[in-house]
Formats: C-alpha cells, structure tokens, sequence
C-alpha cells in the first residue's frame, strides 16, 4: 500500500538503544561537536535577548529579536533545501558554519565597543539566521548517512538532547558570563564554538553519490519538491500539527526575557536558570521517549504535549512564585522535546532519500515560520494587553488545535522501506533523447477483467499519486470505451533525464504499489509500455540498443 494513502501505523517501532548512534564514530564526533556549538547559541540567544531589553525594553523590540533569528529559515528554508539536495551537503555545511561564526564575531566586536544599537543587534542576528536557515535542512538531512535506518529515531532524540542539553547549560552559563563580562563576551564565545563543528566536517569523509545521472538544477529541483509536498497527505499532516504547535509555544519563546525582568525581577542569572530548566525538563523528557514511542501512538504523543505545555503557560500568565515557574518551565520543555521530536522522527521516516532534504527544509520553514509569527502575535498582545492575556491565549490555542486536528492524523513511517527499488531498469529504447529534449510522453496499457474494474480504479489513483509525488509533470488514467477490458496510464515528465531520474527515485514501497497495479493486468504479455518524445526529430539512434 501507498506509504502515504492513509496507511495505519500508528506506533514507532522500538529499535535500538537511546544511546546505539554514539558508536558511530561519525555521529558521535558531530554530535559533540553540535553539543560545543548549541551552547554557545543559547549564549549568543541569552545575550541577544538581555541586551535588546537594555536597547529597547519594549515587548515587541525584544520579541523581534526572535523574528530576526527565525524569519531567515522561512525565507530560505526551500532554497536551502534545494540546495542540499543537489550540491554536496558537507560542503554547504562547511560554508553555512565559516559564515556563522564570521557573523557572531561581528556582533561580538561591536558589543564589546560599546557600538551595538536596536537595528545593528537585529541585522547580525538576521545574518546569523542566514546561516542556520543553509545548516538546519543540510544537517536533518545526513542522519540517516551516518546511522542505520533503525538507529534513526535514537539519533533524532539525540540531536534534541544535545539541543536541550545546551539549553540546559548554555543559557546559565551565558547569563554567568553577560554578568561578568556583558553580552560581548557571550557572543565571543559563541563564535568560537563553531571552531569544533568546521574542523569535524573538514574531517569527515562523506561518501561520493551513487547517481549516475547529472546533479538536478537549482530551480528543477525546487519545482519538485513542492510537487512531492503536493501529492504527500502524511507529510502535509505533520507540517500543519507541527506548525499550530510551535506557533502557540512560541509565546514562551517571544516573551520569557520580559517575564524575567519586569514581573519576576531576576537578573541575567535567573533568566538563565530558567532556560536551564526548559532544558533539563527536555533531557529528562529523551530518557523516557522510547519507551513511550514504544506504547503510545504518535498522535497521543502530540496531544499530551500539547497538553503539557499549554498548562505550562496557564501557570507562566497566572503565577508570579520563582519555584513554581522554574517547575513549569521543566514540563514546558519536556513537551517540547516530545513534540518536536516526533515531528522530526516522523518526516525523516516517510520521505526517500532524494527528497529528504527539501522535505526536512520545507519542515523547519514551517517550524521557523510559525516561531517568527507567532513571536511578532504575542508580542503585539502582550504590548496591548499585557503577557498574562499573551500566554493565556497561546494557552487555549493549543486545547483550540486538539479540537481541529482530527483530520490531520499523524503516523510514522518507520515500517516502510524507502530504499531505492533496484528492480525497475531505465527504458530500453531504440532512439536515445539528449538529456534536456522532451517532455517525455510514457503510456503503460492494461488488460483488466471488468469485474476487479472499481478495485483496479482505486489502487491505480494511489499509483498516481506515486508517478506525480516521484516527478510526473502530469498523470492521467482512461478506460477505452469501446474495449471494457483496456485501459491506458499516461504521464509526462519534464525531459529525458527527468524521466531517468523518475526510475531512480522509485522506492521498494513504490515499487508494492506498482506490483498491485500490475497484478490486475490480464494477458500472456506484460503490459505494454511506450515512450514519446515530443519532437521526432529530437532523437538520435541508441547504438547500445541495436
């Protein structure tokens, strides 16, 4: 059955131990390093916040400051998704982090001579933005190239407790050093955690694509990662969960800076301490998420984290004693990680590896998105109305979306078997097109029993959608009204090496759903299959094929 057509797998599958991708000697050095880097983000976070509520203290100046880091990644998540599918991944990521590090170095030296204004602290921070927005599809998407299929889950929770880790020191040390030091100091530091990130990919040997065929082009491979989002309901579902989720928590996000200054009234230190229990709170969620993956659906999963967290901020708007929001910021986190991950588990899962960047991209465009606009919503409610009415909003958002999710169900694709279908060999034909002539016309003629019609019809639009969601320009499916038992599939792909391309993105999952289709024609022969290429002038002899 199509992985996308609303098979039921409700539950992940427990495969390997938490800690199993820290053997791979790739992984673990990466991860290491991503841990060094993490926290000297929190650092640069912390003290990009605290210093815009010194610049600026309004509550929409300080929750631009999280529009700035956020809106580059909804800007430039599909390019860069693109992007990494078509140039070598480790390289751009070698570049995505010189950049970064050359950006927190900038802001660092103008902090620390006191030159550092509202709009300067928002475009170094957009720049840095830049570059987690060319890092983040790039990075999500090499996990599975240095784990095994089934370590993938483990690895995913991982990366979120180095994330959570980071949160749970960097923030601490980085109000620590902004009240020894100031901000400079932090963003100095944070430039230098990107030392060890570039010097393990330098180090790293990714191996060379098995391709045969020419790198997609830029605006080409843009062009079909949209057409496979359009023709992959499951992965639509985990976008818009995804996306409502994130867009009610970022009210912690845009507005915890202001809550710790002027209602709590705790320094540095004290706004530290409580990212710091987000983080712990997020670590501590890791420890268990396996064995909830292994006796809970994933839309359970969601929904208690949602849950969670929307409680979270109910006691955020409602209390004002520092122990009771420390505990609050704790099960915030937890939720987060539970929400988050299963998001990420999910979309790594039920894509092949020829798209996975451009739908991981698409992914954090929508988690970033959501982040950017839902900081400049609450910020503007809490400017209005105060941060109580902000939070308590946010609160019943997330019991607003258990309501109207019910038709966005999501499910993991762990039991499907993307590895490319090594079965379907590239059309022998006589006459060879160059590479850019077409479109190509493919038409592939059954003989059905009249009587497996309406089952045939069925299996054959989820054949559709797999031709369309692989690169078909067009599909089509057509009964032949003066023979009940024939009927024709066309569709067309955009020139002759999209349509070799279209044979090499065929997944063994695929490849069941072709076989189902197939197992209705009736006949001695196969069905029969043509290939048109429009402009018959446009073709040259095969001599391979004489």
């Amino acid at each position: 059955m199509d992985r996308h057509s609303g098979a039921e797998n409700p539950k992940y599958i427990l495969t390997a131990s938490p800690w199993e991708p820290l053997r791979r000697p790739v992984y673990r050095a990466l991860w290491i390093a991503t841990l060094a880097s993490m926290i000297g983000t929190w650092m640069q976070d912390v003290g990009a916040a605290w210093l815009m509520t010194g610049l600026a203290p309004s509550p929409i100046m300080v929750a631009l400051v999280q529009a700035a880091t956020s809106m580059p990644i909804f800007l430039l998540a599909l390019p860069a998704g693109a992007l990494a599918d078509v140039v070598d991944r480790r390289k751009l990521l070698l570049v995505a982090q010189s950049w970064m590090m050359g950006a927190a170095a900038v802001l660092a030296t103008v902090t620390l001579m006191d030159a550092a204004t509202p709009l300067a602290l928002l475009i170094l921070t957009f720049m840095l933005g830049i570059g987690a927005a060319l890092t983040g599809p790039a990075w999500q998407a090499i996990v599975p190239e240095v784990v095994t299929k089934q370590e993938i889950p483990a690895a995913v929770s991982l990366n979120g407790v180095a994330i959570n880790a980071a949160r749970a020191v960097g923030p601490a040390l980085g109000g620590v050093l902004i009240a020894a030091g100031g901000p400079g100091l932090a963003f100095l530091t944070n430039a230098v955690s990107f030392v060890g990130v570039v010097l393990v990919l330098y180090w790293w040997k990714r191996p060379p694509s098995e391709s045969m065929l020419p790198a997609e082009r830029f605006l080409g491979a843009l062009r079909v990662g949209v057409r496979y989002l359009r023709h992959a309901p499951a992965l639509q579902a985990v976008l818009v969960r995804a996306g409502l989720f994130v867009f009610c928590a970022s009210a912690l996000w845009a507005l915890i800076p202001l809550l710790a200054r002027e209602r709590l009234l705790v320094g540095p230190t004290g706004y530290g301490m409580l990212l710091g229990f987000m983080g712990f709170g997020a670590v501590a969620a890791a420890g268990v998420l396996p064995r909830l993956r292994a006796g809970m659906a994933v839309d359970r999963m969601v929904a208690l984290a949602s849950v969670v967290f929307g409680l979270s901020l109910t006691a955020l708007a409602g209390l004002e004693r520092f122990a009771i929001i420390c505990f609050a910021m704790f099960m915030a986190g937890a939720a987060w990680l539970t929400a988050l991950a299963t998001f990420n588990v999910a979309v790594q899962t039920m894509v092949p590896w020829w798209v996975r960047a451009r739908a991981l991209s698409t992914y954090l465009l929508v988690i970033f998105g959501s982040m950017a606009l839902g900081s400049l919503v609450w910020g503007g409610i809490a400017s209005r109305w105060g941060m109580p009415a902000a939070l308590g909003c946010a609160a019943v958002g997330f019991v607003a979306g258990l309501f109207g999710m019910t038709r966005y169900r999501l499910r993991s694709g762990e039991g499907f078997d993307l590895a490319p279908s090594r079965h379907t060999p590239a059309s022998n034909v006589v006459v060879e097109p160059e590479f850019d002539h077409g479109p190509i016309l493919t038409t592939v003629e059954y003989r059905v029993d009249p009587a497996d019609a309406d089952e045939f019809s069925r299996v054959m639009r989820l054949l559709g959608r797999v031709r369309r969601r692989d690169g078909a320009l067009q599909w089509g499916f057509f009964a032949d009204m003066s023979d009940p038992n024939r009927y024709v599939e066309l569709f067309i792909s955009e020139s002759w090496v999209e349509h070799l391309r279209f044979h090499e993105r065929i997944t063994v999952e695929d490849r069941k759903v072709r076989d189902r289709a197939v197992s209705f024609h009736r006949g001695e022969e196969p069905p029969v299959v043509s290939h048109l290429v429009a402009g018959g002038s446009a073709v040259k002899p095969d001599k391979s094929s004489n």
